[in-house]
């Protein structure tokens, strides 16, 4: 059985302090599977030892080699050079700084996170092992949004991130949702405060940029829909 092979040429985003901007070039040679990671991997341990880029996993679960490959958002680790053509350009996610490279400070991520209070916050009464049953229609609500695993792709697809910086972004406000339905959570009211803001829900056009690049199969556009309805629920009083 023979392996076909072909070369592949890698123009990657180069940066660090100091240094001006630039796209350096890389031939590689792909086989069936060899993926965006295996290439840079490959790169950096037999190339140029000065490139930059985070990975972890290398099986698609984590998350941390997102960046963007052709112009779209994806995992490093699941993407197959084959399914390209013969040049691919390869740079970091948008919306985000650049430490080096391709290697960006998730920072911003948790900041929007924490600004629509994107952690739990016990009710006062709620008891010491509180329980959302799987069968609950709260929960049956949100577990299709509760597997974000905050690799950041969907903000860099969002075109409202890069026009308003306080917009809290897809991911934030998909966890927001998970909370806001969950009867556990204490925070729910003084959470609304920051979700009917100018810079949060209603900034939101529904593109769905978010949705179309989730490696997990998420839909933060419906989460922002169903948070929309909850909200006008709430002041019209129903």
């Amino acid at each position: 059985m023979t392996t076909t092979t072909r070369t592949v040429t890698l123009r990657i985003f180069r940066w660090s302090s100091g240094e001006a901007e630039r796209s350096q070039a890389y031939r590689v040679t792909v086989g069936p599977d060899t993926t965006v990671l295996d290439a840079l991997v490959d790169i950096q341990r037999g190339e140029d030892s000065t490139l930059a880029f985070r990975y972890a996993c290398r099986v698609g679960m984590c998350g941390s080699c997102a960046m963007v490959v052709d112009g779209r958002e994806r995992w490093a680790c699941r993407t197959r050079l084959q399914s390209f053509g013969d040049r691919v350009d390869v740079r970091p996610l948008y919306h985000f700084p650049v430490l080096r490279d391709l290697a960006v400070d998730m920072t911003p991520f948790v900041e929007r996170l924490r600004a629509v209070g994107a952690a739990m916050t016990p009710a006062d009464d709620a008891p010491s092992y509180a329980r959302m049953p799987a069968d609950a229609p709260a929960r049956r609500e949100i577990d299709a949004a509760i597997e974000c695993i905050g690799c950041g792709m969907c903000v860099s697809a969002c075109t409202m991130v890069a026009h308003h910086p306080r917009f809290p972004g897809p991911a934030a406000l998909n966890r927001a949702l998970t909370l806001q339905l969950d009867a556990r959570d204490g925070a729910r009211d003084d959470r609304w405060a920051a979700l009917l803001s100018d810079d949060a829900l209603w900034r939101c056009h529904g593109q769905g940029n978010c949705t179309d690049v989730c490696p997990m199969g998420l839909a933060p556009t419906a989460s922002i829909i169903r948070l929309r309805q909850l909200a006008t629920r709430r002041l019209f009083g129903r």
